[in-house]
């Protein structure tokens, strides 16, 4: 399957889109306080995205009951929000998504709770600061596969591994589309496979586990922790090639 590319007017309609992502987000990074319980949180951003015209388009997706992934400490990505009360030193990850007159936007960060490890202050940087290091390394020309591995590098470099069978996406017109990007490079050659054009609309993230990159589906079928059980964390963002370069879409 092709890789879309976007016309100008098209890539307004999903930044229009992400733009309400990025504000659930900042909604939901001010709010996480002691004492917020994850459900009253995803009521929030729901609330948020509705009234801004646009739809949660992660709720019912694939079956998923809510409108934001709430990931809790072990939980990687996926987590279902539940009546847990935020307790200091937690660490939460929220993944966002949006349906705006057919266009969809997607991005995530992760929170510390209070006062938080110094380990976990570096997994939540490691993940933000990969995120943002593989954006700015993006240019007209490279291939998807130059681009896994520069995520995987940077994720390594500072002492974690990136969780395997899970990647970021294109993104446009439905939630999810071509490429997969995984955030190591799955084989040996990074020289090989799709280059990355003007007009291309996709979502990186980073998505860190301490020790062991096999993944685990909890009983519930969504929550993703890694084998290791360790806490872990993820960031994303949707962006856009556009003059040779990538631009962030989904921010506030």
């Amino acid at each position: 399957m092709a890789i879309a590319l976007r016309k100008p007017q098209e890539i307004e309609k999903l930044r229009a889109a992400n733009k309400i992502v990025g504000g659930t987000l900042e909604l939901l990074r001010q709010n996480t306080k002691v004492g917020a319980s994850l459900k009253d949180l995803d009521a929030m951003a729901e609330d948020y995205i509705r009234s801004h015209g646009a739809k949660p388009s992660f709720k019912g997706l694939y079956g998923f009951p809510n409108a934001v992934c709430c990931s809790l400490n072990e939980v990687i990505i996926h987590g279902i929000p539940t009546d847990y009360k935020l307790q200091e030193g937690d660490v939460i990850g929220f993944d966002v998504g949006t349906e705006l007159e057919g266009w969809f936007g997607d991005a995530a960060i992760s929170v510390g709770v209070g006062e938080i490890t110094e380990l976990d202050e570096k997994l939540i940087a490691c993940a933000k600061d990969t995120l943002y290091e593989a954006i700015d390394s993006i240019k007209a020309g490279m291939r998807f596969k130059e681009l896994s591995q520069v995520l995987e590098n940077s994720i390594c470099t500072r002492g974690f591994i990136p969780l395997h069978n899970f990647c970021g996406h294109g993104i446009g017109k439905k939630p999810h589309e071509e490429p997969e990007i995984p955030n190591y490079l799955a084989g040996k050659d990074a020289k090989s496979g799709p280059k990355i054009k003007d007009g291309m609309v996709f979502c990186l993230e980073p998505m860190i586990c301490q020790k062991e990159a096999r993944p685990i589906i909890l009983e519930n079928k969504w929550d993703v922790v890694s084998a290791d059980g360790l806490r872990g964390s993820h960031y994303e963002h949707t962006v856009a090639v556009i003059n040779g370069k990538a631009e962030i879409l989904s921010l506030a």
